[in-house]
């Protein structure tokens, strides 16, 4: 009987809903992009939160365009050596890839990665996902002009979504009709 219990915990873990029950991840993390992690092989999603794609452009403060994905991806990379902690995740669900999608903090206790990259506007509010979770944060990110907030750019779901119609990143990045 307890192999049995055992088989179907796993299971669990394994169906869609049954992630929530898994144990926490923790460890030393690799940022994958601006929004995605890596903790002993295996990658996840931070949940709630959406940030550029490794080639979205984004304009600064002065009009110019710049890798706002790849900085997103850097100030998450910096975060994680200037403060190193054990990344501790708690798992939520699986993406359409597969990956483990969770909230993650920086040690225990320690703050929400996902909020922090909101609040110093590297990453949005998914409200799709986060319910408006982050969205206060985001609002003082704007407010005070952090991150992509200091120019213009497409929110990363309209980017992604003018890709998949063959839009060149320099085309979807600036206009990115699709809503």
């Amino acid at each position: 009987m307890t192999r049995l219990s055992a088989l179907l915990a796993i299971l669990a873990m394994l169906m869609p809903g049954g992630v929530a029950a898994a144990e926490n991840i923790e460890g030393r993390a690799s940022v994958i992009d601006g929004d995605t992690i890596e903790i002993h092989g295996t990658r996840i999603r931070l949940w709630g939160i959406d940030a550029p794609e490794s080639d979205q452009l984004c304009r600064g403060d002065d009009s110019e365009l710049y890798r706002c994905g790849q900085k997103a991806a850097a100030v998450l990379a910096g975060l994680f050596f200037a403060i190193q902690r054990p990344v501790i995740c708690a798992p939520k669900d699986r993406d359409q890839y597969g990956r483990i999608v969770a909230v993650c903090k920086l040690g225990d206790p320690g703050p929400d990665i996902a909020h922090w990259m909101v609040s110093n506007g590297h990453a949005l509010d998914w409200p799709q996902y986060s319910a408006g979770q982050y969205a206060d944060a985001q609002r003082r990110a704007e407010g005070a002009g952090a991150g992509m907030w200091s120019g213009s750019f497409v929110e990363p779901w309209r980017y992604r979504a003018c890709i998949r119609t063959g839009e060149r990143p320099s085309e979807c990045s600036d206009k990115a009709p699709f809503r």
